[in-house]
């Protein structure tokens, strides 16, 4: 397809859409001002008039062109990222890239991309790699894989030979899309044109494979980067290590595992890896093999964090071993890793889960005696749970103590609402009063299932200015 009907294409099938209006300084607007005046003349081979501008390029000049190229050059823009993005004062960050497909409309018009790649053919233009690397990384940005691939395919077409990076790129974005056939012919295909897979390449395939589903093709690839001298790093083996977990056996990971605490050094599984074999575990149903694994962690001078607390927490509760749980709290809490703020807040949440509501009520009034702050979860759960009861006065007394203990900025917005409907509900008129006063103080609005009720419940009662306050929040 020529230069001219994708262009035509372009312009009658995507309609503008309104852009976000930045605000910049002046020195970066005079920069972009002057780039854009030679933009529009729309000159051939643009690239080498862009390179005579004598002015500061940066993110936000860059930023600033694509904005006023976006409603009816967005070829121009394509051509000024490209150009900018090979500049050797000037490198795009992975925000810019997303900014530019934003900008741009690269993913609603992919031919976009392929249209600029003609008109360089067609003007002669001088291309070198940089260039085909910077379009290569915004289709990947964009979510077009085949784009990239067929922009890939156009390099030889400029005498322009791809490296590994390039492939990478293409193979990265096949892999994201989940299409691993594709992406394992083109690392297949590097090899006929005298180019090896890297580390990158292979962790891509491996994290491609897994997350497929394709298991025994991921194990059989972390075999073959062996015998290509690429030999596993942590990031590769806690990779495969993830996708055994998901969809293999909790044997096979354990036995990975052993493999990566005897291969030792740089490694070593961390927090992270054993974290993902314990959740392995209790979503299988198996939490108590799940706690010797913490053993084996601690062996090997590896501390567990907040995640793999909650984890455990939640997977013993889950299987009727709640006095486990509280083992396994003091021996985490004495071991100082996780607060036992965090570790009871799990707790409370987990009994509540399991319909043990007045020992998960006992507990959470314990943490507030002892000083141990609850999270946002374990209060507004438990606040909830107590109105769900009826028991809105007791729901009351307790969002009042964790108020005066200054905690009350863990409950959620919602929460006030629940509680303001119940106590106007039962006519607690006096509490309802203070309850709305504290939303106003910290400017929390009625929710809407909820505020007809007490609109209707406040104004009965005499307070009308009360009622004018609340309504106004949020508006």
């Amino acid at each position: 397809m020529s230069s001219l009907s994708l262009s035509r294409f372009v312009s009658f099938s995507i309609y503008p859409k309104p852009i976000k209006v930045f605000t910049f300084q002046f020195s970066t607007a005079s920069s972009a001002d002057k780039f854009f005046t030679y933009l529009q003349k729309k000159q051939i081979n643009i690239e080498k008039t862009l390179a005579l501008v004598n002015t500061k390029l940066d993110s936000n000049c860059v930023c600033e062109v694509l904005e006023r190229c976006s409603f009816d050059k967005s070829q121009m823009g394509l051509r000024f990222f490209i150009w900018a993005g090979v500049q050797s004062n000037y490198r795009h960050s992975s925000y810019m890239y997303s900014k530019a497909c934003e900008f741009l409309k690269i993913k609603l018009n992919p031919l976009l991309v392929l249209d600029v790649i003609e008109t360089y053919k067609m003007e002669k233009c001088l291309v070198n790699l940089k260039m085909f690397k910077v379009v290569l990384n915004l289709c990947r940005e964009a979510r077009i894989a085949y784009e990239a691939l067929l922009v890939l395919r156009k390099m030889p077409e400029f005498n322009i030979h791809a490296d590994t990076t390039a492939y990478n790129v293409v193979i990265r974005s096949f892999c994201e899309k989940g299409d691993m056939d594709m992406a394992d012919k083109l690392m297949k295909e590097m090899g006929l044109i005298d180019l090896y897979p890297d580390m990158i390449t292979y962790l891509a395939m491996i994290k491609g494979f897994c997350n497929a589903g394709r298991l025994e093709d991921a194990c059989v690839l972390f075999q073959v980067m062996r015998g290509h001298g690429c030999f596993p790093n942590a990031v590769a083996y806690s990779a495969l290590l993830e996708g055994i977990c998901r969809y293999g056996s909790t044997e096979k990971a354990l036995e990975f595992l052993g493999e990566m605490e005897k291969e030792g050094g740089s490694c070593s599984p961390n927090v992270i890896t054993y974290t993902s074999v314990i959740q392995c575990f209790c979503e299988k149903g198996q939490t108590m093999e799940a706690l010797r694994i913490l053993d084996r962690m601690g062996a090997c001078g590896c501390a567990p964090n907040r995640v793999t607390v909650i984890t455990l927490i939640k997977g013993l509760c889950a299987e009727g071993h709640v006095e486990e749980a509280y083992k396994l709290i003091d021996k985490v809490v004495a071991g100082g890793g996780v607060s036992d703020g965090d570790c009871y807040s799990s707790l409370v949440v987990s009994l509540i889960r399991i319909n043990r509501l007045d020992e998960a009520e006992k507990l959470f009034k314990k943490m507030l005696a002892s000083g141990a702050k609850p999270d946002s979860i374990a209060c507004s759960m438990m606040i909830r749970e107590i109105c769900r009861e009826g028991r809105v006065l007791d729901g009351f007394c307790l969002y009042d103590k964790i108020e005066r203990m200054q905690y009350s900025s863990s409950i959620d917005s919602d929460i006030y609402s629940i509680l303001l409907a119940g106590l106007c509900q039962r006519s607690h008129s006096v509490e309802a009063a203070k309850l709305a006063r504290s939303m106003l103080e910290k400017r929390i609005h009625l929710k809407a299932p909820y505020a007809d009720r007490i609109v209707e419940h406040l104004k009965n009662s005499g307070d009308k200015e009360l009622v004018t306050r609340l309504c106004r929040i949020g508006r």
